[in-house]
């Protein structure tokens, strides 16, 4: 688990792992990879935003990826992982978090559903943007009943905006030398950044729990 760790935080240096031991076959790992992340609700732990931003900053030295090809290509894994975490959710739903476990725990469903009665129609498009929401909204809203012509809508909206924004952010800011030497620290704060809503949330429920029990 360290290890898996690791090479999530020095996601850069993976990639260019990856692009030497496996040359074109790169492009089926990643792409395996984020439709994992947004398909599977098993899987919220993998990389997703800080993967996007280093797919755009390996692109961007013209060895090993070209952005016009892997942005098309994870559009496409995200929509697809979407689409099978829907249908996941519109059979099994809540069966599957009647036992709770490391992986499928309650309060990822409770604060899915509460983010979902926050930003209403467009939670499917904005849940792209959160770690362990975007993996378990597309479940919860097949699991609600929603119809999927509005899901995959909205879903194929998020992706666009999601995808171009990180992968092409990488590929600029990718360039700049104070970036190349602190790429693991820029990697840490995106994963902070993204995962601060739910810092927040969760200080809240503490705050409130410790206003109750005094």
């Amino acid at each position: 688990m360290f290890a898996l760790i690791q090479s999530f935080l020095h996601i850069d240096v993976t990639l260019i792992q990856w692009a030497h031991a496996y040359g074109s076959y790169i492009y089926v790992i990643l792409f395996l990879i984020i439709f994992c992340e947004t398909g599977l609700v098993v899987t919220p732990f993998l990389p997703g935003d800080s993967l996007l931003f280093a797919v755009g900053a390996l692109a961007s030295t013209g060895q090993f990826l070209d952005l016009k090809m892997i942005i098309p290509l994870l559009m496409l894994a995200a929509t697809l992982g979407d689409s099978l975490n829907f249908f996941i959710g519109k059979k099994w739903g809540r069966k599957l978090f009647e036992k709770e476990n490391v992986l499928l725990k309650r309060k990822y469903l409770t604060a899915t559903e509460d983010f979902f009665a926050r930003k209403g129609k467009w939670a499917v498009s904005l849940a792209r943007f959160f770690p362990i929401t975007r993996t378990i909204a597309p479940f919860f809203a097949g699991l609600s009943g929603m119809l999927y012509k509005r899901f995959i809508t909205l879903s194929v909206i998020g992706t666009i905006v999601w995808v171009n924004l990180f992968a092409i952010s990488g590929y600029y800011f990718g360039q700049i030398e104070m970036v190349q030497k602190n790429f693991t620290l820029l990697v840490m704060g995106i994963i902070v950044f993204s995962l601060l809503p739910f810092i927040i949330s969760a200080l809240r429920a503490y705050l409130a729990k410790s206003r109750k029990a005094s």
